[in-house]
């Protein structure tokens, strides 16, 4: 069984804890951890912005990905968020396990 690490940019920790908090009830991660503030650089629409954002980075299973991305799209406020995620290829076995255990099957 695979478990992956994923990271989401919002606009505000607000929005951030709604995510987080979302995920979480829904069972599509087991952990979503929210670091408040950062600076991010970016084009958009031809346009060089700066804006501050918070972060959700979390653990999950890798079968839950599709359904993670889909769900943050829907509730998410921006029209394309950023939602990434990379394979856990190793950890303490007992939180691996807990990973699973708390995610849906």
């Amino acid at each position: 069984m695979g478990r992956s690490f994923f990271y989401i940019t919002v606009g505000n920790e607000k929005e951030a804890e709604l995510v987080a908090r979302n995920l979480v009830e829904k069972n599509l991660v087991a952990c979503a951890n929210v670091l408040p503030q950062m600076r991010s650089f970016f084009r958009w629409e031809g346009e060089v912005q700066a804006e501050k954002e918070c972060l959700v980075v979390g653990k999950t299973r890798t079968n839950l990905i599709e359904e993670l991305v889909e769900e943050v799209t829907n509730i998410h406020s921006y029209d394309v968020p950023c939602v990434i995620s990379w394979p856990i290829e190793k950890g303490n076995p007992d939180f691996l396990r807990w990973i699973d255990s708390e995610t849906k099957k």
